[in-house]
């Protein structure tokens, strides 16, 4: 189980890494699109501050994030979409003062709940910890795009690990998403971290494996690179090959991912 603590500092270092790549953008800058389809920079930054305020209304008022779920199941294939192309219709100095607002109100709510609090979601609900990582694998994806639109490499951390652990643990999600049933048996995860320890995951004695460099297997997870673009990424067994073409770390329906050879991510740190 992950420390909450620990979770919601890396959360914090995460979101101002993304904050200082946009932080002095002039405001024509907002409006590039990134490799997202269709959103541009402003979208993504929306994107961030919407499940923000989202996670917020779960941590602080549960009945009203009840009928905010409501409503968006009422479409539930825009609604995302939908928060994110209202959000960048604001200035870009409002969109990022309240990003900057919401995100700091979402640290100091999820500190105060108590250990074993569960929250609500649009899917089951979750841990304090859970929450917080889902919220840093996903500023880290989408400030993946943001990076990638701007032409930055940014060097892998060990926060790292909350995106991978995430991956893994999304396994059977994934089989779920594309209607197929998961794998009765555990895989076993070998990822090598930036700092070239390794992170584990599963029994040492899977006949299905996967194993590779951290940072590239949470592209993959994330859907910020094709599988063929992640040659550090490996697996041992077909079914973990098949996990591999299908995987994702978010709720949510399967997303179109990125083309083979679309923008190898300019990340620092894995193979290529």
């Amino acid at each position: 189980m992950s420390d909450p603590g620990a979770v919601l500092a890396d959360l914090r270092d995460e979101s101002e890494e993304l904050d200082a790549l946009v932080a002095d953008l002039p405001a024509e800058r907002w409006a590039d699109p990134t490799p997202a389809d269709g959103w541009t920079l402003a979208h993504q930054i929306a994107h961030l501050a919407w499940t923000d305020r989202q996670a917020l209304l779960s941590a602080t008022d549960p009945d009203a994030f009840a009928d905010a779920v409501r409503v968006a199941l009422q479409s539930p294939l825009t609604f995302v979409d939908e928060g994110a192309e209202a959000g960048a219709r604001q200035r870009p100095e409002r969109l990022l003062a309240g990003w900057r607002e919401g995100r700091e109100a979402l640290l100091r709510a999820l500190g105060g709940r108590p250990d074993g609090a569960k929250l609500g979601w649009f899917g089951p609900p979750m841990s304090v910890a859970s929450m917080a990582t889902g919220r840093l694998m996903e500023t880290w994806a989408h400030g993946q795009d943001v990076a990638d639109a701007l032409g930055v490499t940014r060097t892998p951390t060990a926060r790292l690990r909350h995106v991978a652990r995430i991956g893994v643990r999304a396994r059977d999600f994934s089989y779920a998403a594309h209607q197929l049933d998961p794998p009765a048996e555990e895989f076993r995860v070998e990822l090598r971290a930036p700092d070239g320890t390794l992170w584990t995951y599963g029994p040492e004695d899977a006949g299905q494996r996967v194993t590779g460099d951290a940072l590239e297997f949470c592209l993959l997870v994330t859907q910020r690179a094709h599988r063929n673009d992640v040659p550090d990424v490996r697996a041992e067994g077909a079914e973990a090959e098949r996990w591999l073409g299908i995987a994702q770390a978010f709720a949510g329906p399967p997303g179109k991912g990125r083309a083979p050879g679309a923008g190898r991510s300019r990340a620092a740190g894995g193979s290529a």
